[in-house]
This record gives structure tokens, sequence and C-alpha cells, in this order.
């Protein structure tokens, strides 16, 4: 990819205003989940973590690392609609974490 230096920028960008609303719905948490909480194989560690756990401390984290370590990055992405769910009947809506999801499923996805 020719751009992929900007890409990365773009993707850091992003990964950055997903922790800034994590910070800002008050959901971001200064203890991390129990190692084994963190091991889950199940999707978003549904059985064992929060959405909003899973997003700080497993996509973010994991994130960071393959930026700063000029790895690759995932090439799919489909968090917006888990955020959708997650947010479901609950008092804080959860929109604009959830179109900064989106945002990050369209970067990692190749999509326009």
């Amino acid at each position: 990819m020719a751009n992929s230096s900007d890409h990365t920028t773009c993707v850091a960008d992003s990964l950055l205003q997903i922790e800034i609303e994590l910070r800002r719905i008050d959901a971001w948490e200064s203890e991390p989940p129990s190692p084994e909480a963190l091991q889950s194989a199940q999707p978003f560690a549904v059985d064992t973590l929060e959405f909003t756990q899973w997003l700080q401390f497993v996509f973010v984290s994991r994130m960071k690392v393959l930026i700063e370590g000029g790895q690759p990055l995932p090439q799919v992405s489909g968090m917006a609609p888990m955020a959708e769910e997650h947010f479901r009947g609950r008092e804080e809506s959860g929109a604009a974490l959830i179109s900064k999801l989106e945002e990050m499923d369209r970067l990692l996805s190749g999509q326009p």
C-alpha cells in the first residue's frame, strides 16, 4: 500500500478518538481485569468482560502495540454493531463512541 504511513496515522488518530470517548463517558478504567478474564476465547470476551473493558484492555492495547511496532493492522473490523448492542437499553446512548467505532471499522476494512 503506497500510503500505508498515512493509513496508519489515520488509524492511530481514530484509536485516540476512541480512547478519548471512553474517558468522556467514564468507561475508562484504571485497573485492568484479571489475567484470566483477558484470556477469553469468545469474541469481544463477552463471557468475561464488559464491551468497554474489551475495547480498552484488548483492542486499544493491542492496536497500540501493532502501530508502535510497525506491524500489519487488522484488515477487517466490525465493532460498531457490538457497541450498538452493548448500549441498547442503557442510560448512556454511546452514540459518539459508536460513531468513532464505525470510523475505525471503515479504516481497518479499507472502506472510504
